[in-house]
C-alpha cells in the first residue's frame, strides 16, 4: 500500500520537530502544555480549594482563565464574576494574580477562555449571525483583554447548532474567527478554540478546514465519550477500541481532525483530570464490561465539588486514601481505562498510567501539544497515592520491539549516541533495548508532572523507532532529527514499529 500525498506530508510532520527547545522556566520538551483554571476553584472547601499559589507554572507553556461569559443584551464580552475576577483585592485570585504570573515566569502565555458548558450555544449563534454584532463582539474582546493584559483568547462554544443554536452556526463560527484572527493581528494576540472530540457534535458544527486557517491552536476535548447518558457502562476518555465503526476513542478523534483538515502540530488533546461515575442498573453484577453491561441513567457526585456523575481527580485521590470506602482498582485493557468499583458505583476517570498512553498516543501523530481540564483538579496538594505503573506499556512495548528477529539486526547496529537522548530512558544492552522506568516520586501535580515526563519519554522512544526503522529499511543510521523518510510504506501493517504508522491504514485519508 502506497501513502497518498496527504499521507507523506503527515508523516514528514510526524517524524519532525522532535527535540525543539522550550523556554527557560518552562517545559523543555517542546511540546505545549495549556492549563486551564476554573475561577470557582477558588470557591472549593479545603483539602481542595485552590489558590493561585497552588500552581507551578514550570509545568505549563499556557495558562487559559476559565470562564468569561457573553452579554447577550450588548453581545460584549464580560466578567462572569466581577467580585472574583476584578474587584478581589487577594493577588492569589482573579485576573491580576493570574495574569502577573507572566512576570516570574516570562516562558507563559496567559490567556482568557470565555463560553463553557453552562454558557450554551444560542447566545453566540445569535451574536455571530450578523456583521454588526460580531463588530460589537470583537471590539468588546479587545479592549477587554488590553485591559487585563492577558495575551489572547479561547472560545469554548458548546457547541455550534445545538443547544438551542441554528444551522448556520457552522458557517457564522468561521466568519467569526476569520474576523477575530484579522482584528487580533495587530495585537499579536493569540486566538484559540476548544472543540468537542464527539464525531457526532463534530460534523454538524465545525468546518475543520477553515477553523484551521485561522486558528493558532485548537484544543481538542477528549472527555464525555461514554457517560451514564448512555445506559452502557463505559470509558470517560478511551485511547482506542478495536471495533472499527467505534468512533467514541481518543484515538478516532484524532485521525478525523488530521483527515478533515486540521493540521497536527495545532492540535492540543485536552487530557481530562476528572473522571465519570456511573451506577449499574444491577448491583449484583458479579463481573461488568465496557461496552455491555447497563447503567442507570445518572451517575452520583464528589464528596466535595459534588459535581453531577462527576469526580474531580483530587477527589478520588481522598477516596482511595480513605481505607473505610472499599473500592476495587480495575483497568480495562481494550480502552486503557482504570476505574473504580464499590458495589453498585463505578468511576471511570484517568491516572498516570492512561494518560502516559494518550501521551505516547498524541506524540505518534505530531500533535502540538496538550491542554488539561482543568488544572485545579490535579492532585496539587499531594493526596493521591502512587501506583507507579504509568510506564508499564511503555516498557512492554520496547520489549516486543527488541524481541522481534525481524529487529534484532537494526538494534544491534544501532548507536544510540547518534540520537541525542537527553535523559536517557532506554539503553542498549546486550543486543536488546532496555527501559529504564522514570522515578514517580511526586509530591504534587501528579497528572501534570507526568504529562511533561510522558512526552519527553514518548518523544524518546520516537527517535529510537524512527532509527530502528531507518536502519531495517535502509541500513543507514540517524543524527539528531535529521530522518531519511520512505516515500512508500509498503508492507506498513507489518513494518510499523510504533502507532506512528498508523496513518498508513487511516481510512480517511
Amino acid at each position: 500500500m502506497s501513502l497518498s500525498w496527504k499521507g507523506v506530508l503527515f508523516f514528514i510532520a510526524s517524524c519532525s520537530a522532535i527535540a525543539a527547545g522550550q523556554g527557560v522556566s518552562g517545559p523543555k520538551h517542546g511540546k505545549n502544555i495549556v492549563c486551564f483554571l476554573a475561577s470557582w476553584s477558588h470557591y472549593r472547601l479545603d483539602p481542595i480549594k485552590f489558590h493561585l499559589s497552588d500552581l507551578d507554572p514550570s509545568l505549563c507553556t499556557h495558562l487559559v482563565y476559565s470562564f468569561a461569559v457573553l452579554d447577550e443584551n450588548t453581545n460584549e464580552i464580560k466578567s462572569s464574576d466581577v467580585g472574583l475576577d476584578v474587584e478581589n483585592k487577594d493577588t492569589t485570585v482573579g485576573y491580576k494574580g493570574f495574569v502577573d504570573l507572566k512576570t516570574k515566569n516570562p516562558h507563559l502565555k496567559v490567556t482568557l477562555c470565555i463560553g463553557g458548558w453552562n454558557e450554551g450555544s444560542q447566545k453566540f449563534s445569535l451574536m455571530a449571525k450578523s456583521p454588526h454584532s460580531r463588530k460589537q463582539f470583537i471590539q468588546s474582546v479587545i479592549k477587554f483583554l488590553q485591559t487585563y493584559n492577558f495575551d489572547g483568547l479561547d472560545i469554548m462554544w458548546k457547541y455550534p447548532t445545538t443547544r438551542g443554536g441554528d444551522k448556520q452556526d457552522k458557517d457564522n463560527f468561521v466568519i467569526l474567527v476569520k474576523e477575530l484572527k484579522e482584528a487580533f493581528s495587530p495585537h499579536d494576540f493569540i486566538l484559540t478554540a476548544s472543540l468537542s472530540g464527539i464525531k457526532h457534535v463534530m460534523e454538524p458544527a465545525y468546518d475543520l478546514v477553515q477553523l484551521n486557517k485561522y486558528l493558532d491552536m485548537i484544543h481538542v476535548l477528549g472527555y464525555d465519550y461514554h457517560g451514564p447518558w448512555n445506559g452502557i457502562l463505559g470509558a470517560n476518555s478511551p485511547l482506542s477500541s478495536t471495533s472499527q465503526d467505534n468512533f467514541r476513542s481518543v484515538e478516532y478523534t484524532i485521525r478525523y481532525m488530521i483527515a478533515f483538515g486540521v493540521s497536527p502540530e495545532k492540535i492540543n488533546l485536552e487530557l481530562p483530570l476528572f473522571g465519570r461515575t456511573l451506577l449499574l442498573s444491577n448491583p449484583k453484577e458479579e463481573r461488568v464490561k465496557f461496552g455491555q453491561t447497563k447503567v442507570q441513567g445518572v451517575g452520583f457526585p464528589g464528596p466535595i465539588i459534588k459535581g453531577i456523575h462527576y469526580y474531580a481527580y483530587s477527589e478520588i485521590c481522598m477516596e482511595l486514601t480513605n481505607k473505610s470506602i472499599p473500592w476495587d482498582y480495575h483497568w480495562d485493557e481494550e480502552s486503557s481505562t482504570p476505574y473504580l468499583r464499590d458495589k453498585d458505583r463505578i468511576i471511570s476517570y484517568d491516572n498516570p498510567r492512561s494518560i502516559a498512553n494518550k501521551v505516547k498516543l498524541a506524540i505518534d501523530y505530531n500533535l502540538g501539544g496538550f491542554m488539561v481540564w482543568s488544572v485545579d483538579t490535579d492532585d496539587f496538594k499531594g493526596l493521591c497515592d502512587l501506583r507507579n505503573d504509568a510506564y508499564d506499556d511503555y516498557e512492554a512495548r520496547i520489549n516486543r520491539i527488541s524481541d522481534d528477529p525481524m529487529l534484532q539486526d537494526a538494534i544491534d547496529k544501532l548507536d544510540l549516541s547518534d540520537l541525542d537522548l537527553n535523559d536517557g530512558y532506554y539503553i542498549k544492552m546486550d543486543k536488546k533495548l532496555e527501559f529504564i522506568k522514570p522515578k514517580q516520586d511526586f509530591k504534587n501535580f501528579q497528572m501534570l508532572r507526568t504529562i511533561n515526563q510522558a512526552t519527553s519519554v514518548a518523544l524518546e522512544e520516537m527517535k529510537i523507532v524512527l532509527a530502528i526503522w531507518n536502519k531495517r529499511r535502509f541500513g543507514n543510521g540517524i543524527s539528531g532529527t535529521s530522518f531519511v523518510l520512505p516515500t512508500s510504506l509498503g508492507g506498513c501493517e507489518q513494518s510499523c514499529l510504533s502507532s506512528c504508522y498508523k496513518m498508513c491504514q487511516n481510512p480517511f485519508l
